[in-house]
């Protein structure tokens, strides 16, 4: 099909890029001409397509999509119209109010993406296992639904159809509150000195990674959501206040209550492709800080013919040495010790969580 791509930032041009593997025809719009330029080269050019678009997905910042859509499809009336905003309620609502456009949009939302934006960013296969959120409006015709999801399963993505107001509630607890927390920890370094900073570990690193996002794209996200971040702000600040009174009177059970808490929301996150939550074996391994020991350690596994699920690397300043653990099955685990003890690599005993 030929696809027009209106947006290309990350995510339309991580579109672009895997629907071009998959053998369609891409077209790319943008009033930022160097987006624009760097999403056509990453394609191999600006080519001209002569037939209509078949499918035009809007990648636009949420508040310039229903604009975006109006427009589109008053030049292409018989094209299949899907966005990609991380939010639905109010894009959805007014779009039921066009019932030409209804019939022919679907609203979407992958669950994916970078801490850095732009084009330069984009992946092919940024969507490979990631969920894929459709939000039709009372007026999607099952064929356009259908479109959309074929269009996230060839990608890759786990496809969920959901209410737009039920996207929006969930959105702000699943997206944007970590946003809002990586942002508020990493702004509360600038208290420190850079000497004190300096001693940070990898949970700083991780919990701070997403603190890089667009600050305009996301003071748009949260204020379009304001109703859903207003009440999780609400229900953090009793919950914080609460932990507050407890650290200050030595309440250790309460404390303990809070962290076991955590805990269990943890375990309840989806596993791979948004399955069940599975419970891997850890398994550390001390390397050397010096080039090469990931890529030998991971070579060692496909030798192994063992499956890593996740990894997590920590090293010190001036360290000489790092420790990095996979995460596998536990009989993969048990395999790759095996393994790894007899190639004389610095493995230590497979624990049963991190």
């Amino acid at each position: 099909m030929h696809i027009r791509i209106v947006g290309a930032g990350l995510i339309g041009t991580s579109i672009g890029l895997g629907l071009k593997n998959l053998g369609h025809q891409i077209s790319f719009e943008d009033n930022y001409s160097p987006n624009l330029a760097v999403a056509q080269d990453l394609l191999g050019g600006g080519e001209f397509i002569s037939t209509p678009p078949e499918v035009i997905v809007v990648a636009t910042p949420v508040d310039a999509a229903f604009q975006t859509l109006k427009s589109e499809f008053a030049s292409n009336p018989q094209a299949t119209f899907i966005d990609i905003c991380g939010l639905k309620s109010n894009l959805v609502s007014e779009v039921d109010h066009f019932p030409e456009l209804a019939k022919r949009f679907c609203g979407s939302h992958p669950m994916a993406g970078r801490e850095i934006s732009g084009p330069t960013a984009a992946r092919a296969d940024l969507f490979e296992g990631a969920t894929w959120i459709l939000t039709p409006t009372t007026l999607t015709e099952k064929k356009v639904l259908e479109l959309a999801e074929s269009i996230a399963r060839d990608l890759g993505a786990v496809v969920s159809v959901v209410p737009a107001a039920m996207h929006d509630q969930a959105i702000a607890a699943l997206s944007h509150a970590p946003q809002i927390l990586s942002s508020l920890l990493a702004g509360n370094l600038l208290s420190l000195e850079s000497e004190e900073i300096a001693l940070a570990g990898q949970g700083l690193r991780d919990m701070t990674r997403l603190a890089d996002s667009n600050p305009e794209l996301w003071a748009t996200l949260l204020i379009e959501n304001s109703e859903n971040i207003s009440t999780l702000l609400h229900d953090f600040v009793e919950q914080l206040a609460a932990l507050n009174t407890s650290v200050k009177n030595g309440d250790k059970r309460s404390v303990q209550e809070f962290i076991s808490r955590g805990n269990k929301g943890k375990a309840a996150i989806p596993g791979k492709h948004g399955g069940k939550s599975r419970e891997y074996s850890f398994l550390p391994i001390v390397i050397d800080d010096k080039p090469g020991q990931l890529a030998e350690i991971f070579e060692e596994c496909s030798i192994a013919q063992v499956n890593v699920e996740d990894l997590f690397i920590e090293h010190s300043p001036g360290q000489d040495t790092g420790l990095i653990t996979l995460a596998l099955s536990h009989d993969d685990a048990k395999s790759l010790q095996t393994h790894l003890t007899l190639k004389n690599w610095r493995v230590h005993g497979i624990r049963a969580q991190r």
